[in-house]
């Protein structure tokens, strides 16, 4: 597999073009990143939103399915693998954080090998190698979100692949090479439809930069590559048609409004936050210097320059696809950030060697490098008291007070930490604002507001926990339990009155 990740181009690894063995350097600097990034993973890695990705993988593991049996709005392979994975090794959050973490580390390693194959410039290689490593790496939408599990991890090591993949495939003869990127560009599509954007740049890419072989082999090749990791996406729509499109389509188009009202505004304030953001700013700039350098300052071969080229239409597309999604979020584009990185690199060189001289790469590498640890730990300051240790606090003292198979209300976090299956509809908290007729509302398990009320206030709940004020008291917990305990700003509420 690793050779077919390496590019055959003239700037290979070997004595003649790594005299002084950088290669191990390159490789040290990265592990040192990867053992922290690892560690803060297993510890302090979080994001509300993961829980019900979790939950999802819970359920998926115990043999319940997607679409079919409850409400969940995304593709489910990266679900399916989260299960696949705490089936074997363990119902903890740990256990998804620790295969992202690895996918992750493994998309900065892809990327910077690239770099380092690829650089024309000797005495660069490793300068713009590191530069782009540590530009993905230490980024702080990747370092916060790619530990998680939810699928960023998953879509940046299998699009880094399919990127690597598809520049070798056109001087390959033969479907093999472009049905590998076919399915690594389907993994991420099929883990996350944040990344689809991505799957027809790869395509088009290969079929007009191809020089060997036949264009409708590696056309055919790439289509059957890309259909494979759908697979469960096309058994589940077989089981349930209305359910399975209800899930990956209508509900995005229709119902994501729901809980953001003022989507506009908000999408607007969210594709400008890059003006107050360090190394958004950084790693724009850097990276639209190395595209113009690349077009019109360098005399780099044309295959080479296309392989840069296709790193700005995979940030452009991507770049599009996700911030045309309503509502948007910044962590959307975590995706372009490796691919952005290999053209910051280009322009990082190209500055500097014009200021200090192209035998002089190492500061420059050093300044933008604690630049953008310092934004990380900025950001990671900034989030200290996230963490899923809150969660476990307020999850032991709900087991404590509720019976094994007593009904609870709860949210995602609780259910899946208490492993409790959650009663039917209360699997996806952001489902309770879709109103839908009632027999369609059964069919796609979404349960309405006002009837989660009514189940509430008619005693059907052993244990009630919320973290809302308005929502205690519109459900009247207060009158409804002769127990409760405040913990960690939420509430919990047991012992019905008779």
């Amino acid at each position: 597999m690793s050779q077919w990740l390496v590019p055959q181009l003239p700037s290979l690894v070997n004595s003649e073009t790594d005299p002084r063995g950088s290669y191990p350097w390159l490789c040290g600097v990265l592990s040192l990143y990867a053992a922290a990034f690892l560690i803060y993973a297993e510890t302090c890695a979080f994001t509300w939103d993961e829980s019900y990705h979790l939950l999802a993988a819970q359920l998926m593991g115990a043999g319940r399915r997607p679409y079919i049996d409850f409400c969940f709005p995304q593709s489910p392979l990266n679900a399916y693998w989260n299960a696949g994975c705490m089936r074997v090794l363990g119902q903890s959050w740990r256990v998804p954080h620790a295969f992202a973490a690895l996918f992750t580390v493994g998309a900065v390693l892809l990327t910077a090998d690239f770099v380092f194959r690829r650089f024309p410039v000797r005495n660069w290689r490793l300068a713009a190698a590191i530069a782009a490593g540590l530009g993905t790496g230490l980024n702080a939408t990747v370092f916060v979100y790619g530990p998680l599990a939810q699928s960023y991890g998953i879509c940046l090591l299998a699009l880094a692949a399919a990127f690597r993949i598809t520049v070798r495939s056109v001087d390959r003869r033969g479907p093999l090479l472009p049905a590998l990127a076919g399915f690594f560009a389907g993994v991420a599509s099929a883990s996350s439809l944040l990344s689809a954007a991505a799957a027809p740049v790869f395509l088009v890419w290969m079929l007009f930069y191809n020089r060997a072989g036949r264009r409708w082999t590696k056309l055919l090749g790439y289509a059957i590559g890309t259909a494979v990791p759908w697979t469960p996406v096309f058994w589940l729509f077989w089981l349930g048609p209305r359910q399975t499109w209800f899930n990956l389509v209508r509900y995005h188009a229709f119902f994501r409004t729901l809980y953001w009202p003022e989507t506009t505004r908000h999408d607007l304030e969210i594709l400008t936050s890059w003006i107050d953001s360090g190394q958004g700013l950084v790693l724009g700039l850097l990276a639209v210097a190395g595209l113009l350098y690349i077009a019109r300052g360098s005399a780099w071969p044309r295959a080479l320059k296309a392989e840069f080229y296709l790193c700005a239409w995979l940030a452009a597309a991507l770049s599009a696809w996700v911030g045309r999604a309503h509502p948007t979020f910044s962590r959307y584009f975590v995706l372009t950030v490796p691919f952005l990185a290999i053209l910051s690199a280009v322009g990082l060189y190209a500055i500097a060697s014009r200021v200090l001289g192209a035998d002089r790469p190492r500061w420059p590498v050093l300044l933008v490098s604690v630049l953008f640890a310092f934004g990380l730990g900025k950001s990671l300051y900034e989030r200290r008291d996230l963490n899923w240790s809150v969660y476990e606090r307020l999850a032991n003292k709900v087991d404590q007070v509720t019976p094994r198979n007593a009904p609870l209300l709860a949210n995602e976090p609780i259910y899946f930490l208490t492993k409790r299956t959650p009663p039917p509809g209360f699997e996806l908290f952001y489902s309770h604002k879709v109103n839908l007729p009632p027999v369609e509302a059964a069919q796609m398990h979404i349960i309405s507001g006002a009837e989660i009320k009514r189940q509430v206030q008619s005693g059907m709940f052993a244990t009630a926990y919320s973290c809302d004020d308005d929502e205690i008291d519109d459900y009247g917990l207060e009158k409804l339990y002769t127990q409760h305990v405040d913990m960690e700003d939420c509430s919990i509420y047991w012992g019905l009155k008779k």
